[in-house]
């Protein structure tokens, strides 16, 4: 029987969220409406400069998008996070994120002082709110995630987009290896076509911690750096207890 969730927070309207999830713990997001984007960047709780790294989380598992039971590497060689389950099967790494001047060419100028709460947010900017919020700014801005989007490339290397991808309703769920600072908001993916500005609702959940990850577990086995990096972590967590 699933526990109740700890926390509950539905993010709307281009939504910014950040908070610390502490080792253990299971961040579930629900994708409401469908057609949603999350993206998302991790850092060490405790020690910020060690934070989400894109290169090796790629190369260290030979893959170029994300699904369970894949893992999420930081640049000190640990895991911060691993993906327990999710029903999109594909999630972009890299894209990056909107900023202020695409978003005005994709969807026209719509700033606070004439649109009030409608006005037209952007995921650069939104990461830089939330950083902000943590004593972090535009330096430790990283290669972000983009959770429920998918981007194929074709045999020039030329990406596309995948509209439709993530089903209303759709979810992932996210194991925190380490205790995480999770920052996230919900803008569109910079490469979506749609010319409406319609950032999707999306619901997080956090759960308590089910206990020790075992020596079996999917996500610790799934590559050999993975196996690696558990160890690595676990002894930096036993070494701070």
């Amino acid at each position: 029987m699933t526990p109740p969730p700890l926390f509950t927070k539905t993010l709307t309207h281009a939504g910014m969220w950040s908070g610390v999830v502490s080792r253990g713990k299971t961040l579930k997001l629900t994708d409401l409406e469908g057609g949603a984007n999350v993206g998302m960047l991790l850092y060490n709780a405790d020690l910020p400069v060690e934070r989400y790294n894109l290169p090796d989380t790629l190369k260290g598992q030979h893959i170029f998008h994300l699904r369970a039971p894949y893992c999420l590497h930081s640049d000190m060689g640990r895991i911060l996070a691993s993906i327990l389950s999710d029903s999109a099967g594909w999630h972009d790494t890299v894209c990056g994120c909107s900023d202020s001047k695409l978003v005005s060419q994709k969807y026209g100028p719509k700033d606070y002082q004439t649109a009030r709460n409608a006005f037209h947010r952007n995921a650069h900017d939104c990461f830089l709110i939330e950083l902000a919020k943590w004593g972090l700014g535009k330096r430790d801005l990283v290669p972000n995630l983009n959770l429920f989007s998918k981007v194929v490339a074709d045999e020039a290397g030329r990406l596309t987009f995948v509209p439709g991808h993530s089903q209303a309703g759709g979810t992932i769920e996210l194991r925190f290896e380490m205790d995480t600072l999770v920052v996230l908001n919900t803008c569109q993916h910079p490469l979506d076509p749609d010319t409406d500005y319609h950032p999707r609702q999306v619901q997080l959940e956090v759960f308590p911690s089910a206990g020790p990850v075992p020596e079996a577990d999917p996500c610790r086995n799934s590559r050999p750096e993975n196996l690696r990096a558990f160890r690595n972590t676990e002894d930096y967590c036993a070494l701070r207890a």
